[in-house]
């Protein structure tokens, strides 16, 4: 039998015609044969509808499936189901009952080239393997971020791949108790977390864009994951962390571009226990503090990447240092847009050490308000004063044994173009000013230590 009589035949079961817009889906699954394709004409159809066996729904001229502001819309219960083309659209908003767009409790399900829009809950699979989420859009409802639900969701859902979606305007995307997982491809805008993994292993995130979220990646108590050729950027809620870490083990972060979030990496207690733990061929550029890291953090190798022009470079969380970690690899160490040495041999690695002793960046950290005179003459003269007093020089929390004098050449010049801002020689006009101000600035570091003794 053909597809086209198929449909005729399906069309003439529900009694109505396709352009009548009168359909009844939920008819059409009933009369299917088990692992028939169904192609659904465009019309609206009244959620709640149960996939509870094998098919194929392809959407034709996309008909929508609409809830009108009530309840859920789309529930699968059968294993080895494929839904694309639809729209679906308007589910209830009662956080309690979950209300959502699309939920899977079965295993093999394909969802592709599907749009949810005013949706509370947007794709929820629990207990799903080996399924496939792929060119799907997912919007959220117009509520606060605290009464959204998740976008996208995955409990104890192992090998599923989520490829080439778009969420935006949800609360999270959240990886649960989920192993060997795909996510690449994907962009996240407007959320709570891009991506939240939580005891996910084997996790591979690659390519995708987390633009203007809370939060990009958050991952806790999970091991071995990959994060790579990712584009984090402007994620900046209370927290405001590109990536965060916390109780992760064997991980590599690995060519990604990290621009303007609040923090670029955020570490807390990673690697979880030794092993492997990389962060390496990064761009780190104009976040408000490049690396935020507890000091019991140790053992992870950062090598490779460039640093640029972030308003506080590495900075430890608390007392202690971060001489447990290593700042090169194979006598490589990261690219540093302040660094103030210089490569003699020509080899690309500097003849002095990077042991960042900035006293302008430890007043920020004390003092925020302080970040108004970054990149400023005043900034200048205070950490010109500090080199030339040792008795007020901070004590360095990390060194860079072999610091790059140029982007290393493994990472893509579109990520670093335009990004690195030189710094102005000390010219006769510019001298004036920078010792008007380095008195007061003298003056001022005295206040600011004198009121925090």
């Amino acid at each position: 039998m053909t597809s086209g009589a198929l449909v005729a035949i399906l069309w003439a079961v529900a009694g109505s015609s396709p352009q009548s817009g009168g359909l009844d889906l939920a008819a059409l699954i009933r009369d299917a044969a088990p692992g028939a394709v169904v192609r659904v004409p465009s019309g609206r159809y009244r959620g709640v509808v149960t996939i509870d066996k094998p098919l194929t729904l392809e959407g034709v001229d996309r008909p929508i499936i609409e809830g009108h502001g009530r309840g859920d819309l789309l529930l699968i219960t059968s294993a080895d189901v494929t839904v694309r083309g639809f729209d679906v659209r308007s589910t209830g908003d009662d956080l309690d009952k979950e209300n959502c767009g699309i939920r899977v409790l079965a295993p093999r399900v394909t969802l592709e080239d599907n749009r949810l829009e005013d949706v509370l809950f947007g794709i929820d699979l629990r207990g799903a393997p080996d399924s496939i989420l792929r060119g799907n859009v997912v919007g959220g409802k117009s509520l606060d971020i605290a009464r959204r639900g998740d976008g996208l969701r995955l409990w104890q859902s192992d090998r599923t791949l989520i490829e080439n979606n778009t969420l935006h305007d949800g609360r999270d995307a959240v990886l649960w108790y989920s192993k060997a997982v795909q996510v690449r491809g994907n962009r996240v805008e407007h959320c709570r977390y891009g991506f939240h993994l939580m005891y996910s292993h084997q996790v591979v995130v690659e390519r995708n864009e987390f633009v203007g979220n809370s939060v990009g990646i958050y991952i806790m108590y999970s091991d071995t994951v990959d994060v790579r050729d990712n584009l984090i950027a402007r994620n900046r809620g209370p927290s405001g962390f590109g990536i965060g870490l916390k109780e992760v083990s064997d991980y590599r972060l690995e060519r990604n571009l990290i621009r303007e979030n609040c923090v670029g990496v955020y570490m807390d207690d990673a690697p979880f226990r030794p092993g492997h733990a990389k962060l390496i061929e990064n761009v780190i550029a104009c976040n408000n503090i490049a690396m935020s890291v507890l000091p019991n953090s140790k053992g992870n190798v950062i090598a490779g990447n460039a640093f640029f022009d972030n308003l506080q470079s590495v900075t430890p969380l608390g007392r202690g240092d971060l001489y447990a970690n290593a700042f090169d690899e194979a006598e490589r160490g990261n690219y540093w847009s302040d660094y103030i040495g210089y490569d003699e041999d020509g080899d690309g690695v500097g003849e002095w050490v990077h042991e960042p002793t900035a006293l302008f960046g430890q007043l920020i950290a004390r003092e925020p308000r302080l970040a108004v005179f970054r990149f400023s003459p005043a900034e200048q003269a205070v950490d010109f004063v500090a080199r030339a007093l040792p008795a007020i020089r901070p004590p360095a929390v990390f060194v860079d044994e072999y610091p790059l004098t140029m982007p290393p050449p493994s990472i893509d010049r579109t990520f670093a173009a335009g990004r690195e801002r030189p710094i102005a020689p000390v010219t006769s006009r510019s001298s004036a000013l920078i010792a008007s101000v380095v008195l007061l600035c003298v003056s001022f570091v005295s206040a600011i230590g004198a009121r925090h003794d």
